[in-house]
């Protein structure tokens, strides 16, 4: 049986934070599994840095179909979670079936990997305390309100929890992710 990796998304999540662990993640020979808070087409967006904006812009994404529904998901079933960022994880955190998910694989010590505003949902779950991550740069006061030790850098490994800040750095956080995937949760 393949090994089970699990994406947690929503409307409005960044395309390439959810696209790119998506394909790599099947490219090192994962079953890539993502859940929604219902089955339906997802309406993604894109997150560009242009000159002379203070933050971010938005554009139309992609679209991308939901493989579950976060109701149908027995986290027992996968080896670990990736959380991508974009606006989804603002209102996916009042989510109480995704919570119990989330929280699932904090208990169990399974692989997470988050990026960009993802970890507001592992702060949701009180996942973030006494760690070490990071997170899109204006979430600093979050990670620290949510008991973490903020870094600003590409990637910040803390046991089990990899963390990315966005986009441009994917090459490190999916670099970083599939050692402790190798290690953890190989394919099998």
């Amino acid at each position: 049986m393949t090994t089970k990796i699990l994406i947690v998304t929503g409307d409005a999540a960044e395309s390439l934070e959810v696209l790119y662990p998506y394909q790599r993640l099947r490219e090192e020979g994962y079953e890539v599994h993502i859940a929604a808070p219902a089955r339906k087409q997802l309406r993604f967006v894109v997150h560009d840095f242009e000159p002379g904006f203070d933050t971010y812009t938005e554009k139309p994404g992609y679209t991308w179909p939901a493989d579950l529904a976060f109701s149908e998901v027995d986290p027992g079933e996968y080896a670990a979670v990736v959380i991508p960022g974009g606006r989804a994880p603002e209102y996916l955190r009042n989510d109480p079936e995704l919570r119990k998910i989330l929280k699932s694989f904090f208990d169990t010590d399974k692989p997470v990997a988050q990026i960009c505003h993802g970890p507001l949902l592992t702060a949701a779950v009180d996942g973030l305390t006494g760690r070490r991550v990071t997170a899109y740069p204006a979430l600093e006061l979050d990670m620290q309100a949510a008991g973490a030790t903020f870094q600003d850098t590409e990637v910040v490994v803390d046991d089990m929890l990899v963390s990315s800040r966005a986009w441009p750095d994917h090459p490190a956080w999916m670099r970083e992710f599939l050692k402790v995937l190798r290690t953890k949760a190989p394919v099998t």
